[in-house]
């Protein structure tokens, strides 16, 4: 565990979300883990650790709505610790954990257990979702009095969507009456069924089984209907598609209390970059054609998609080196997503810093009711240095998580995340 003691992080810049200025300063943070004083000429007090930030930001730490640590369960993909060791290494200091674990988190006294074991396991704030179904199966409701009473911030079925729109009425009702949005991981499992990549020229011409955008934009559109009649917060995980957000536009627009998010590698990646049969490159949602990631890109700056969310589901390198058919969805993505960020849209100057801390950082906490934070003064230090002029290279001893899958493996990446301060500890990256 990093020691405590107070810390002075001198000649650095400090990034936040509502400006795109960088305020050039020093940041002393106590033995307490509170940040004491943001000034310019800072000295350090007596015994204090001094970090040289010169040429770096500091950045708050981010907050990620959609993390699948595996732990308990899958403990072979994935631990409670090693999800830790990624967000960290990533600048994440808090994250949501999907219920999909084994057993599925769907009763109160599960939500128990499983916030107990962060609470031994993880340095990192971990809150832990509800299922909206009893077993992630889409037959009936969870128990959602019991996990409203242990603090479950939101309810969802993960990748599973709920197939009976009657039931999911009764879930939004339900979770409407607690208070707590639901989260909806939009598919048509009758659209989708084996599919492997995203139905066009890659599915043909790789003779892959494909996932038609229609699966996905026709789940948006019931979903937002159930929500304006029942009154419900509905938030739409990993939008994918250009159709599909012109749905959350038009829900927006007309007052829907509608909330979405997109994932890195479907702001930065195509359907193109499924190459080789690269099972690295299979998510569900899949990666969609050039114009969408455009339509998406374009989403995320204006507001239209309100978070950014990794969708971190480490998986095996033996899991995925099957067929690309049989390979499971997804792949870590915690230490990436600011590095991938930086690296395609931030150097280049397509949107600044603000946007991604807003986008997430603030935005992701007031969606699960929580303060943002900031560098400021009186705070708790809940920050990152970030170093834009070094690299990170992604390979598989540089990574931290249990399960080093991701599309960017092997990348040399713009940036590089030198340390992180939460609270009175200090996890250097160096």
């Amino acid at each position: 565990m990093p020691e405590s003691k107070a810390r002075l992080f001198s000649n650095g810049r400090i990034a936040s979300a509502g400006s795109t200025v960088l305020l050039a300063a020093d940041v002393l943070v106590d033995e307490s883990g509170r940040v004491a004083a943001v000034a310019p000429g800072l000295a350090a007090p007596e015994g204090a650790e001094t970090v040289d930030c010169t040429g770096c930001l500091l950045v708050p730490g981010m907050f990620d709505l959609h993390v699948h640590a595996r732990e308990p369960g899958q403990e072979h993909k994935e631990t409670l610790a090693t999800c830790a060791a990624a967000a960290l290494r990533g600048g994440v200091t808090g994250l949501v954990l999907m219920p999909d674990t084994a057993p599925p988190i769907d009763t109160g006294p599960l939500v128990k257990s499983a916030t107990d074991l962060v609470a031994e396991l993880s340095p990192v704030p971990m809150l832990q979702s509800g299922c909206l179904t009893k077993g992630r199966e889409g037959r009936e409701m969870a128990a959602f009095s019991g996990m409203a009473s242990r603090g479950v911030p939101l309810l969802t079925d993960a990748d599973r969507a709920v197939p009976c729109p009657d039931l999911l009425r009764r879930c939004m009702e339900y979770a409407r009456d607690f208070g707590l949005p639901v989260a909806s991981h939009c598919d048509t499992p009758a659209l989708s069924k084996a599919g492997a990549v995203n139905e066009g020229p890659v599915s043909y011409r790789f003779g892959l089984p494909g996932i038609p955008a229609i699966s996905q934009e026709i789940a948006i559109d019931r979903d937002i209907r159930v929500a304006q009649h029942t009154g419900a917060r509905l938030h739409l995980q990993q939008i994918s598609t250009a159709r599909g957000l012109r749905s959350v536009q038009i829900a927006k627009e007309s007052g829907t209390p509608v909330t979405c998010e997109v994932s890195p590698h479907h702001l930065v990646l195509s359907e193109r970059g499924v190459r080789d049969y690269n099972t690295h490159f299979k998510f569900n949602p899949p990666l969609r054609p050039a114009a969408d990631v455009e339509a998406l890109v374009a989403g995320f700056i204006d507001g239209s998609i309100d978070a950014l969310a990794c969708d971190h589901a480490p998986h095996t390198e033996f899991e995925k080196s099957s067929d690309f058919g049989s390979a499971p969805f997804g792949a870590a993505g915690l230490e990436t997503a600011v590095l991938v960020i930086f690296d395609r849209f931030i150097r280049h100057g397509v949107f600044g810093w603000d946007l991604l801390v807003e986008r997430y950082s603030a935005a992701p906490r007031r969606l699960v009711g929580l303060e943002p934070v900031a560098v400021a003064e009186g705070s708790r230090a809940e920050f990152f240095v970030f170093d834009p002029e070094a690299e990170t290279e992604v390979t598989r001893t540089t990574m931290k998580t249990k399960s080093p899958v991701t599309p960017f493996l092997g990348e040399t990446l713009a940036g590089k995340v030198r340390g992180t301060a939460l609270g009175s500890a200090w996890h250097r990256h160096d």
